[in-house]
């Protein structure tokens, strides 16, 4: 679940948000900072793929050494093992995030929505899980939550992206699956040359569509979960939900107008969080 949107590191959380109790802002900074290295090692600057995946198996040490009592020694790790021992953090949420940061150097296509799907299990719905722990609040009914707005979150970046990520590496990054494309009629020619076209706009539609179906399915939590932290996840809802409306207002051309959030729609974010259902 995220509070902020960029597009450089790793989106899908909050940081030390306002909303959130004084108490929590250090464990979800930790967290943060694994999350956002681990995305970096992936994603960011000029490294070979076999340096990024060699960086992202030292962290999965630095877990392994955790899960044996052995001592760690990284700083990220320093600072978060004592937090994962007093929340009692499941490991694998962090070696499913490691796994799909590894899967983002080894994979650029995507075949399926349901591959798809799988990442996102991966890439992000650990996050919100992690979230829900922290609160104490991990019920099946809540996890089941969490997960379809952590996964529609990372849709919707996905979407707003497909400019900026076909761009990455030598081959482009898409994520759109390659069944839609064939349904709509659109190749990764055109993806790479930037062509938004009225069978591109279809296909953004779509996927628009469905993301939003798919938040929408997790909106109970922002209001079984109490106090300022349903407020933050109803804000984490809507925040995504406004991108979605700013894909659709640009007519889908994502690759030449990438759709952010700017600080006018924080008040509509925030009524909507406070009044909306």
């Amino acid at each position: 679940m995220a509070s902020e949107y960029h597009n450089k590191h790793y989106e899908n959380f909050p940081v030390a948000s306002l909303l959130l109790p004084r108490h929590l802002r250090e464990p979800i900074a930790a967290i943060y900072a694994f999350a956002r290295n681990s995305d970096d090692f992936a994603d960011e600057g000029d490294l070979a793929a076999d340096e990024r995946l060699n960086l992202l198996r030292g962290y999965q040490c630095e877990l392994d050494a955790i899960a044996e009592g052995r001592p760690t020694t990284h700083p990220v790790f320093l600072r978060l093992r004592p937090i994962i021992a007093h929340y009692r953090l499941p490991l694998s949420l962090f070696h499913d995030l490691l796994d799909a940061f590894t899967q983002d150097v080894t994979c650029n296509r995507y075949a399926s929505y349901t591959e798809l799907m799988d990442y996102c299990r991966r890439s992000a719905n650990p996050v919100g899980r992690l979230l829900l722990h922290l609160f104490g609040a991990a019920s099946e009914e809540n996890l089941a939550h969490s997960d379809a707005i952590c996964s529609a979150l990372q849709l919707i970046n996905h979407w707003q992206d497909v400019g900026i990520d076909s761009r990455k590496g030598q081959e482009g990054r898409i994520y759109l699956p390659a069944e839609d494309m064939v349904r709509f009629t659109i190749s990764e020619n055109d993806i790479l040359r930037r062509i938004t076209s009225t069978d591109f706009s279809s296909l953004m539609h779509f996927e628009v569509d469905r993301a939003r179906a798919l938040m929408l399915q997790g909106t109970p939590l922002g209001r079984v979960l109490p106090g300022r932290i349903g407020l933050e996840i109803r804000t984490i809802i809507h925040g995504g939900l406004r991108i979605l409306e700013k894909i659709e207002a640009v007519n889908y051309d994502v690759f030449n107008c990438r759709p952010q959030l700017q600080a006018l729609d924080w008040p509509l974010i925030g009524w909507r969080a406070l009044f909306e259902p």
